[in-house]
């Protein structure tokens, strides 16, 4: 099954569980979000590849199911061997789809790696595999947070989708102009493959403001002040996040977005209420 998308497609993102209770409940999570008969899940890889392992292990139990699962992939911290070691077992064990991140490097890691941005390693693959793999990167509406400013970072964005990406998934946001903006630019630097956008559900503030502060994603000071005003009542953030998510989404498929990727945190709830609203 392709990555590759022309029209509306969803897609659902995965991290890899810790223990066995994390395990048991991404397996009702997957089987849940499968029935929504999306196009692939992604299975994220931690900073240096400090989850590897677990990755492939839950890559291994998320396509049990029969829907493509795309491992993500990073290159800060690994060498090339050990890259064209997995590339090898994922191509051995029936993956054709890939994730390829510059990733970020954990504290206390001292070296970067022989690759060391994600241009650098979409090349790679292709030297190592061909056409083998269908490979997606990440893209930036509102600017990757270490980018100088937001020309370079559409330079940059170019630069590794012409390196042999067939799709780009973007860092989720609460603005869809920013999305249309991104695209538009995009468009500009001869950039023509989908762009899916990448949607966050809204179900608890601290963690929300924590992940976004980190990755760069703006939370508009409207949303944040209704959240904030709901302190600790779950019940009125995830209902006020669920109309939210839920308009953002109708708006990018108005607008023409090629597909929807939802960033779960291997939760299936909130995401299948934006679902249901949208159908």
């Amino acid at each position: 099954m392709s990555l590759q998308t022309h029209s509306l497609d969803i897609s659902f993102e995965f991290f890899p569980p810790s223990t066995e209770a994390g395990r048991e409940k991404l397996m009702g999570v997957r089987d849940a979000l499968a029935e929504r008969k999306p196009r692939f899940f992604s299975v994220t890889y931690g900073a240096g590849g400090s989850t590897q392992a677990r990755t492939t292990q839950t890559v291994k139990a998320v396509r049990e199911c029969g829907i493509e699962t795309a491992p993500h992939l990073s290159c800060i911290g690994s060498d090339k061997g050990e890259l064209r070691e997995l590339l090898a077992h994922y191509r051995e064990v029936g993956i054709s789809s890939l994730v390829a991140l510059r990733g970020d490097l954990p504290s206390g890691m001292g070296g970067i790696g022989e690759l060391r941005y994600a241009n650098e390693l979409v090349e790679f693959i292709r030297e190592e595999t061909g056409n083998h793999f269908e490979i997606a990167v990440a893209g930036y509406p509102e600017s990757h947070p270490q980018a100088p400013n937001f020309e370079k970072d559409l330079e940059n964005f170019a630069r590794k989708v012409n390196a042999g990406a067939n799709l780009a998934i973007t860092q989720y946001f609460f603005n869809a102009e920013a999305y249309f903006h991104f695209v538009e630019r995009a468009r500009r630097l001869g950039v023509e493959v989908p762009i899916i956008a990448g949607i966050m559900p809204i179900t608890n503030y601290t963690k929300l403001a924590r992940f976004s502060d980190a990755c760069g994603a703006d939370i508009p000071r409207w949303i944040r002040k209704q959240l904030e005003a709901y302190g600790d009542d779950g019940e009125s953030i995830r209902a006020f996040g669920e109309e939210v998510v839920s308009r953002l989404c109708q708006q990018l498929l108005d607008g023409g977005a090629p597909g929807l990727h939802f960033y779960t945190l291997n939760q299936a709830d909130a995401t299948l209420k934006v679902l249901d609203n949208l159908s």
